[in-house]
């Protein structure tokens, strides 16, 4: 568990996932990406789910899990639209870093639509290296693949 500036983030419960699904247009604006929200993740990879509490509800989240090969995989992150800009997605990204590696991780992954460019910036900024992949998700549908080695250090902005 991670405390600080009134936020304290934890391990997600059902309920919070069932919170983030009604507040949805506060993380991702007009994008609807409530198919990708998979409570299963809550279910089985409770430890590596996470989220950003502070008095006034959830300010943001990371859904992630470790793969058996030691990829510490981030599935989603957002911060609400009252927290960006104030460097919580980056202390999701640490506190996601220290559960992955307790489950063996040496690795970390994410990926997002090419078009994303605001989230490529932001694994940019945090040391990842980034790679265009053609058809990952299937004929024409390219990705970006963010890919870091741990630990993760991203104590400064």
């Amino acid at each position: 568990m991670t405390v600080a500036m009134g936020i304290q983030i934890t391990p997600a419960a059902v309920a919070d996932f069932h919170q983030i699904l009604a507040d949805h247009p506060r993380y991702w604006g007009e994008r609807d990406l409530r198919s990708l929200h998979l409570v299963a993740l809550v279910h089985e990879f409770g430890s590596t789910c996470l989220v950003a509490r502070a008095d006034d509800g959830i300010r943001g989240y990371i859904f992630g899990f470790v793969t058996p090969g030691g990829t510490g995989y981030v599935h989603l992150i957002a911060t609400r639209d009252d927290s960006r800009g104030t460097g919580l997605g980056r202390r999701l990204y640490t506190a996601f870093a220290e559960a992955a590696q307790r489950h063996g991780a040496r690795r970390l992954k994410a990926i997002t639509s090419p078009q994303n460019t605001g989230s490529i910036a932001f694994h940019r900024s945090l040391g990842f290296d980034t790679k265009f992949v053609d058809d990952y998700n299937g004929p024409g549908r390219a990705v970006a693949v963010f890919h870091r080695a741990l630990p993760l250090d991203v104590s400064s902005p």
